[in-house]
Formats: structure tokens, sequence, C-alpha cells
């Protein structure tokens, strides 16, 4: 996927205004308008000055594009970082959902990346509405947070730090530190929302704040992999513990257990922990599960003792042919 300089699609620099980034985008947008303009590049120039505008126009995606960093270069490959939009607020109704504008244009696959999930996923059920002459709702927020797994396990309460994108009175973008105190509940998983009532935008009026939605992911675990309450372990075991059987020490985010390793057990085997995932959120519910993935780790051969060791293991299995499965005899 290309890096996409929205700036420098639209002629500005990174510090404009919000009326600077309209004004350039009214220019370009007549000189390039397919009906109008003779340019052999034209439609495509046309839609790529639309998406970007798109971006730029609305402080949250701007705010949440300039997050990205000022070093990329257009054309340049680029994944965004998983963690690139944590802590970041915005509202329900900001991003586009689908990779298409309220134009039905489409957009890129770095436009997609960026904005097309957030709205995919919060949509326009958040919005603001009236409430009566004079009055109205305000607007739910959003943001993602990043909480530990063991925080899952036994639930927390953690200091969150949000930036709320706001337009100064100059039309620049900028954001506000936000600190809030949140209780992590027990058996919160991956995409579930925390709402904090009241913590959105105010209201108009007499009519009611917005809430906060929190989006739980978890920090990328050194040892861990989960997938939906189910907890993942690649465990190394020795040659002769996964040959001849052993009892090995687990560990888990609730604590070590023991665990049988049957004789014979070859890597890629799954041994389960039944109940021991992400417990259960309700006393209904029902807790995910541990697996203990098991991967055989082979002693290093760095010294002449160790290669004898090895030498000799050959000589023992004189048939052992481990690519017999590829169809191949060595």
């Amino acid at each position: 996927m290309e890096f996409k300089d929205y700036y420098k699609i639209m002629g500005v620099e990174r510090s404009a205004t919000q009326d600077d980034i309209k004004r350039a985008y009214r220019q370009l947008a007549r000189k390039y308008h397919p009906d109008v303009s003779k340019e052999a590049d034209a439609e495509e120039r046309f839609k790529e000055l639309g998406e970007a505008y798109e971006a730029l126009k609305d402080p949250e995606k701007r705010a949440a594009y300039d997050r990205l960093g000022a070093n990329w270069k257009g054309g340049q490959e680029f994944r965004p970082p998983p963690d690139w939009n944590e802590g970041f607020e915005f509202s329900g109704g900001g991003f586009t959902g689908g990779g298409r504008g309220g134009d039905g244009a489409d957009y890129s696959e770095f436009f997609e990346q960026l904005f097309g999930r957030a709205a995919q996923s919060r949509g326009a059920s958040h919005g603001q509405f009236r409430g009566g002459a004079g009055h109205a709702h305000g607007t739910d927020r959003h943001a993602k947070v990043l909480i530990d797994l063991e925080d899952a396990y036994h639930g927390a309460t953690r200091m969150i730090v949000l930036h709320v994108p706001e337009a100064d009175a100059q039309g620049h973008v900028a954001l506000r530190e936000q600190k809030l105190n949140v209780t992590i509940p027990r058996g919160v998983r991956a995409g579930q929302n925390i709402r904090l009532s009241g913590q959105g935008t105010p209201g108009i009026g007499q009519g009611k704040a917005g809430d906060l939605y929190l989006e739980i992911e978890f920090r990328p675990h050194p040892h861990y992999r989960v997938d939906q309450r189910d907890v993942m372990l690649d465990l190394p075991l020795a040659p002769w513990e996964a040959a001849l059987g052993a009892n090995v020490t687990v560990p888990t985010p609730n604590g070590s257990v023991e665990l049988k390793i049957p004789a014979g057990s070859v890597s890629g085997a799954k041994l389960r922990l039944k109940g021991r995932g992400i417990p259960a959120a309700s006393t209904s519910g029902v807790a995910g599960d541990f697996y203990a993935i098991l991967q055989i780790a082979l002693p290093p051969a760095n010294d002449e003792a160790a290669r004898a060791v090895y030498s000799d293991m050959a000589k023992q299995f004189p048939g052992f042919n481990p690519r017999a499965k590829l169809g191949v005899s060595s």
C-alpha cells in the first residue's frame, strides 16, 4: 500500500489553516474537474484531490493523519502501525465508512486503512440530535485504548490519556490531552466498548452531554496471542520431553500451572487448559480456554561434545527421514 501525501496533493503546507485547505480545494477542483479540464489525467487528479480534501477538511481526520508524522513521502510503501490511533478521540460521525465518501466516491486502500474501520464500527448511531427548541444532545465520542492482557483476567483501574482534536480560532488543528481514570472490568475482551456516561461532547442548552466509548484492544504480548476469549502460548519443549513425555511448568496470565506432556508429542500439537483463557464477563458467561502449542526446541550444537551427541543420534536412527511425507527419500 502506498502512502498518500494529502498536503502535497492539495498544494498546501502542513501548517495550513482549515480555510487555506478549503480555498486550495476549490481552486484545484475547478482546474481538474473532468467536465471542464483538458488535462489528460484530470479524472484521476480530481479523484485524488477529493480524497485529500475529505481527509484534511475534517479536524478529526486531519489530526489522525498528522499523527503518522511528516517523514512519509507520497508513493512510499506504507503500513499503519498497529497502535497509531491509540487514545485518539473522535466523534461517531466523523469518519467515512467503507472507503466511500458521502458523494459515493471510491477512496484508496490507504484512506480505507486509516479511516474506514472507525466508521464501520461506530457509524451513524451516536450523532447529535435535537432535544427541543434551542436544545441538543451532545455528540458521543470514541477512542481506542490499549490494555494489558492481565487486566482482562483480574480487572483494574488505569489512568488513560486521550488526544482530542480541536481547531483553534485561526483554523489550526491541535490535540488537547485528556486524562481519565477508567475501571477495566474483569472478563473484558478485545473489541468491546466501555461506556463512560456524560464524557462525550457537552449538550446545547438543556441537552445532555454525549457519552464516551472506549474500544478495548490488547497490547502485543511477548508470549501470548488472543482469539476472542481463547489465549495461546507457544510452549518450547526439549526433544526428550516431547519423545518421552514430561510434566512441565507453563506460564499463564493467571499464574503458572503444571502441564502433562504426552509421550510422542510433535511440534504444532495443541494442549487445552479448559477455562483458563479470558474469564467470563458475567456469571452466566463462558470463560475462554488456554492453549499450549508445542514447539520442539533443539539444543545448540556449538561445541565438539554437543556435535558428537547429534552424530550419535544420527547413527541410532539410520532410517529416520523427516521429509518422508513430502515424497522425497532423503
